[in-house]
């Protein structure tokens, strides 16, 4: 069975049930797009993995790297890709999100490229979603963004200046890397405040201490994979923290989408 996303979609997904999901929390309605990677060698087996009742997790959309496209969970129902999750003070993603799994072995495979057919599906599956359910474009987020340090997913060779072209997620030019101040592990004070309350106004969950910790470290680090990919290494040096001055000042409204 084949269903049309919308009648405006070019996208024709093939059902295919996974058994993991459940109700929406307090009946909330899908605000953010999570993307995933699959982080297995085999496609097949990820895919039979998401639809195990023994795995206990799903997503709502499978996309394989021939650029077919499954749909294994409804958008109206919860699926389990998020896990511990944090955004904009949203704990739950789960249930305010749709999750789209992107065949590719990640990291453990050597993180190799998308392949183009496969992102075009993908932006082509993205830009329907985002369109029907009004998804913020500072919303459209990896699983690294919103579990820092635990996900490193989709990793950073994740062509997300594509995607934004094609009108799908926030994205600025990434400020050139340079030599100059950094702040790393251990720093502490006003500055390591202000990146923090930065990271935090964006979206990222962090405290505000003052202190360069280990979740900030992980934070910054997620915030590079994202948006500042040349260099992921947690230390928030000019490059990163410009970066992230210019995605804060060229946010959209929060009722855009």
């Amino acid at each position: 069975m084949s269903v049309s996303l919308s009648p405006e979609s070019p996208v024709a997904a093939k059902v295919f049930p996974s058994p993991n999901h459940g109700e929406r929390k307090d009946g909330q309605r899908p605000n953010m797009l999570i993307l995933h990677y699959t982080g297995m060698p085999d496609e097949g087996e990820a895919l039979q993995w998401l639809c195990n009742p023994v795995s206990q997790v799903s997503a709502h959309y499978f996309v394989f790297g021939d650029g077919r496209v499954l749909q294994l969970v409804p958008e109206s129902r919860r699926a389990w890709h998020a896990g511990m999750s944090n955004w904009d003070g949203e704990t739950d993603i789960n249930s305010c999100s749709i999750g789209i799994e992107i065949a590719n072995p990640g990291h453990p495979g050597g993180l190799p490229p998308y392949p183009d057919v496969q992102i075009e599906s993908v932006i082509a599956l993205a830009k329907d979603i985002v369109s029907r359910w009004r998804i913020p474009v500072t919303r459209v987020l990896g699983h690294s963004d919103v579990a820092p340090g635990r996900k490193v997913d989709p990793g950073e060779i994740f062509p997300w200046r594509r995607l934004h072209e094609a009108g799908i997620g926030h994205w600025v030019p990434p400020a050139t890397l340079s030599d100059g101040r950094f702040f790393s592990r251990g720093d502490q004070g006003m500055p390591i405040e202000a990146l923090q309350a930065m990271l935090a106004m964006y979206g990222y969950g962090l405290k505000i201490n003052g202190v360069f910790d280990e979740d900030t470290e992980k934070v910054v680090a997620a915030f590079q994979r994202h948006f500042r990919p040349e260099r992921v290494d947690g230390v928030a040096d000019a490059s990163t923290i410009t970066t992230l001055r210019n995605l804060i000042a060229k946010r959209p409204s929060a009722a855009a989408a």
